[in-house]
């Protein structure tokens, strides 16, 4: 491996962590979803570990499930992306902020003005997770009675990415002269009609706000889908991936660098960081102990409704002490349905075992020493199964400091990671190359 290869690092702050049982955790904060002084900390100590981004996951309805569950849930309350993206901007100056916005329940004029803003404001850190909502809840909210089907999802989704993209490029860059003397505040040959008419979508544009700072918000993707992976190749410029181990990550790695190299782009312009929990101990006993407290305070009925939900599909019927049966298709997320079946049948489990799992956290973890995370994380990296991690916490603030302060400077010290940003937009720091506007050339303004 080039020494010049560098880990990047995101944070998946919400819900600030994934575990059901991370609020219950001593020492963590119960509201910590929902507590902006708290939220301001955490931003702030991931921009002291020199993290590349702050991600905001979201959900368009309360989470699909039973109220047993839902009412041990601590993610029923959490802050709308975009109101808390911009407040955290201004008490940042570097870290990389990216928020989840969906194509299946709202407009591209919506998303390209929110995120053009959030940019403009953060100077030049935005980032767009794009998703398609399978949520059926979330369909009752936005007037339909059912969900939108899983493959018309997709289509929807790449013509939603032109649109916002062909928005985002509505200026040129050089295009707001301001002249005092003369009077004229935009050159109007630099202003283009998007004048969009396709299957899905109709936008006229322009959009009423100059070019990101970036030209483009970074974009982001996950999904391992067919559909997704291909969406992910011809659109996605970071892809938050799902690996349950190295083998699975070079799997994946190999596959979208692939599909990305086939359509005529460079494989090195797209990032692959798989999720994955951090526990980390002075011994590696000490980490699986923590662990283990952890997934003891998740109840049955968090699990078995965290089960349902990654299936899409209700268990619940079945025996507990017997095996998943035979999982039909449906218009539910496929990554996190392929996921949950591979690891019943990879490990064998019971209907009770895998809901105590899901419920808990069933995906990729590093549980150790700073040291044997950082050997974890060095053979991804070496062995190509990521470009870096999306980094979830067991519980904060003890979880994220933990990372901070005795991971990060391992890092460092190997030095696969950086000791400061390498420049002061995502892009810059991601290593991503800047687009051109698919409209203008830049050139200096002249307008008489």
């Amino acid at each position: 491996m080039s020494r010049s290869k560098q880990l990047k690092l995101g944070a998946f702050m919400r819900p600030v962590s994934i575990h059901t049982g991370a609020w219950r955790y001593p020492g963590a904060l119960p509201d910590a979803n929902f507590n902006f002084p708290a939220l301001k900390r955490f931003i702030q100590k991931l921009e002291q570990g020199k993290f590349d981004a702050f991600f905001m996951a979201d959900h368009l309805a309360v989470l699909d499930m039973p109220i047993n569950a839902l009412k041990r849930s601590h993610t029923v309350t959490s802050f709308e992306p975009f109101t808390l993206l911009s407040a955290l901007a201004s008490v940042t100056e570097h870290i990389g902020l990216v928020a989840t916005a969906s194509t299946t329940y709202d407009q591209p004029y919506h998303i390209a003005r929110r995120f053009a803003s959030l940019d403009h404001i953060s100077g030049g850190r935005a980032g767009w997770n794009i998703v398609t909502t399978s949520n059926p809840e979330a369909a009752l909210n936005f007037g339909l009675e059912e969900e939108v089907d899983h493959d018309e999802r997709y289509v929807r989704a790449r013509e939603f990415y032109d649109v916002v993209t062909g928005l985002w490029d509505s200026f040129a860059d050089d295009a707001f002269i301001r002249d005092v003397e003369s009077g004229i505040y935009f050159d109007p040959a630099k202003i283009h009609v998007l004048g969009h008419k396709g299957k899905h979508l109709s936008v006229q544009g322009p959009l009423n706000i100059a070019r990101p700072v970036q030209g483009w918000p970074v974009i982001v993707q996950a999904g391992a889908s067919e559909a997704g992976r291909q969406l992910a190749a011809a659109t996605a410029e970071v892809v938050f991936a799902s690996a349950s181990n190295l083998e699975v990550g070079k799997a994946f790695f190999a596959d979208i660098k692939g599909r990305v190299q086939a359509i005529g782009r460079d494989p090195d312009s797209i990032k692959i960081l798989p999720g994955v929990l951090v526990i980390v101990g002075e011994t590696v006993a000490e980490a699986r102990a923590k662990h283990l407290h952890l997934d003891s305070l998740v109840h049955y009925d968090s699990g078995i409704a965290s089960l349902n939900s990654a299936l899409g599909y209700d268990v619940s019927r079945f025996d507990p002490e017997g095996t998943l049966p035979e999982i039909p298709q449906t218009n539910a997320g496929q990554t996190s349905r392929e996921r949950v079946i591979a690891l019943a049948q990879r490990e064998n489990l019971t209907i009770r075992q895998l809901a105590q799992r899901i419920g808990s956290y069933g995906g990729l973890a590093f549980i150790g020493t700073p040291q044997t995370i950082a050997d974890d994380m060095e053979q991804w990296l070496i062995e190509e199964g990521s470009d870096g991690f999306n980094v979830m916490f067991p519980f904060l603030p003890e979880g994220l400091n933990d990372f901070v302060d005795k991971v990060v400077p391992e890092l460092q010290r190997r030095g696969i990671f950086r000791h400061n940003y390498e420049g002061k937009t995502l892009r810059e720091n991601l290593g991503l190359a800047r687009p051109a506007n698919r409209f203008f050339q830049t050139t200096t303004a002249s307008v008489s």
